[in-house]
């Protein structure tokens, strides 16, 4: 992964030493809360319901060993002893003082993680799948690239204060997009042209919050060397004409559907036509240099491992169920990508102690070359695990939480803080996920029912992506009371589609039998081999709609 420089140290400690003085002078009275809004928002740090929180960037999802221990002391001695992973690729700190921000910013520096852009109406951290430069069917590794465009739009001075946030999302495969591109500002799918050049198609304005939508496509095919300039187009338009006069129609999205995607695209290309051949077009040095930082590990060769797999799983139904759901196939023979899911009913979805911390990058170092990647799913997995050692990783991970063997089922639910600690919250999220995971605790059904994404939320603001649910939960206000509204058919993937609202909301104590209700028809309607969203798509809403509100 990438290395800092010289460069990068200077700026990371330049950026600390910055905000150390603007957060002396705010608690000094010396900055109006107004002024430093923007300030703290841009180094990461909001003011939540019950305290601050601070939100750490994690890019493309990538941890060292070194940096998740590091995490962990911060929690420790910062925090309560805990932080949250959250749907892009973050880390979030939910009980930090303000008056200790700096110093924590200090200690992130030292270790090479920040909190610059997490936050405010700028460019935010460049996300990616996973399983990148791991899976077998990806067109490139895009970690190169997301980390070009991080180097890119870090401090950026043209898009510092844009009419509101803006997020981009790359992905290489070619069979699934786990990095749900399509409901970004900017979603850029990694192809070749016909002769085999690299490049990307380029869809702009996607997003979920209050006007969910799917990111139209428009351009094609985006020549790997042209993608500086172009992003830079994009942003210039949007910087023109986008709204500032109400920030609920200031997203990329909104003018993207105002303008059409066709009249938004000839913009973009008129605006592109002026600046792409300026400095800021890659050279095949540049992009090489930052390939360099992203070469393969050590791998070893590994025999037998087939048989033995066979014969362990034969042994052990447990550690069978947890080959064939947490355990993805790696590009490397004789290697697998493990999925550590931290789904532990009972535990808030995305949560991980400091002890928990530690004992990940022990596992990173012991299995995984020392590095980690977190998930959209707010999960975490170790890329490169030999075949011949999994019993032995999963005989560890079991007791410390990390072993469910629900990942991509029902009970492998997304959900945001919600109520709990978000000041912008209508509603409790963690307490339903909870309730749901208790009432679908049986493995085996989980299985037969197959993948199905259930994605919570506690207000509009969508943190918890509910509208790419298969089943989406949306918590709202009605006179001061919380309730809970569902939606079905959401995708974030290849397919992407935003999910249609079921009808008028639940009570929370009503949720698991909706969702039971739910999927009872599921079961009824469904053929051979299809999938909860198959069935969805076929039948319709209308038997779900009958069913629950019967």
């Amino acid at each position: 992964m990438y290395v800092y420089d010289e460069h990068d140290r200077q700026i990371a400690a330049e950026r600390v030493a910055q905000f150390r003085d603007q957060t002396e002078r705010a608690l000094a009275g010396e900055l109006a809360e107004e002024e430093f809004l923007p300030l703290r928002l841009q180094n990461g740090l909001y003011v939540q319901r019950l305290a601050p929180m601070l939100r750490i960037a994690v890019p493309y999802g990538m941890l060292r060993a070194g940096q998740l221990r590091r995490l962990a002391r911060i929690t420790r001695d910062y925090d309560k002893g805990y932080a949250h992973f959250t749907t892009r690729q973050n880390v979030q700190l939910n009980w930090p003082a303000i008056e200790d921000v700096p110093d924590i910013l200090a200690e992130l520096a030292e270790v090479e993680m920040h909190a610059n852009q997490t936050s405010g109406n700028c460019i935010r951290n460049t996300t990616t799948d996973q399983f990148s430069g791991v899976q077998s069917d990806e067109i490139a590794d895009p970690r190169p690239y997301c980390e070009i465009i991080r180097q890119w739009s870090t401090f950026h001075p043209e898009f510092a204060f844009l009419p509101r946030k803006f997020k981009v999302a790359v992905n290489a495969s070619e069979k699934t997009d786990r990095a749900a591109i399509q409901v970004h500002d900017i979603g850029l799918q990694m192809v070749r042209n016909d002769a085999g050049e690299l490049g990307f198609r380029v869809h702009v304005g996607g997003g979920l919050g209050r006007t969910p939508m799917v990111g139209p496509v428009i351009r094609d095919f985006l020549p790997e060397a042209d993608l500086l300039t172009y992003l830079e187009a994009v942003l210039r338009v949007y910087n023109r004409y986008g709204r500032r006069d109400n920030k609920f129609k200031a997203r990329i999205k909104i003018l993207v559907k105002a303008l059409t995607p066709e009249a938004f695209a000839e913009k973009v290309e008129a605006e592109w036509s002026h600046i792409k051949d300026s400095p800021s077009r890659l050279t095949r040095d540049a992009v090489e240099r930052i390939q360099g930082y992203f070469t393969e590990p050590d791998y070893q060769s590994v025999d037998n491992a087939t048989e033995l797999l066979a014969k362990q799983r034969f042994e052990n139904r447990g550690f069978d169920q947890w080959l064939s759901h947490n355990v993805d196939t790696h590009k490397k023979p004789g290697y697998a990508i493990v999925t550590l899911t931290m789904k532990e009913t009972g535990t808030p979805p995305g949560d991980v102690t400091d002890r928990q911390l530690e004992q990940i990058a022990d596992l990173a170092d012991e299995f995984s070359f020392g590095e980690v990647r977190v998930t959209h799913q707010q999960n975490v997995v170790l890329a490169d695990v030999r075949q011949d050692r999994l019993l032995e990783l999963w005989q560890a991970i079991v007791p410390m939480g990390f072993g469910t063997a629900n990942l991509n089922t029902l009970t492998d639910v997304i959900c945001c803080p919600g109520g709990d600690f978000c000041a912008l919250a209508n509603a409790k999220s963690i307490p339903v996920a909870e309730a749901i995971q208790r009432r679908f605790d049986d493995l085996d059904y989980l299985y037969d029912l197959g993948n199905i994404d259930l994605n919570i939320s506690g207000c509009m603001n969508a943190c918890g992506h509910h509208h790419v649910g298969n089943i989406g939960v949306l918590g709202v206000d009605k006179k001061g009371e919380e309730f809970y509204q569902i939606s079905l058919g959401g995708s974030s993937h290849h397919d992407a589609t935003i999910g249609k609202i079921l009808g008028p909301s639940f009570a929370r104590e009503d949720m698991p039998d909706v969702v039971a209700k739910i999927i009872d028809v599921y079961v009824d309607k469904r053929t051979e081999e299809e999938t909860f969203l198959d069935t969805y798509r076929r039948v319709g809403i209308d038997p779900f709609k009958e069913r629950v509100y019967a």
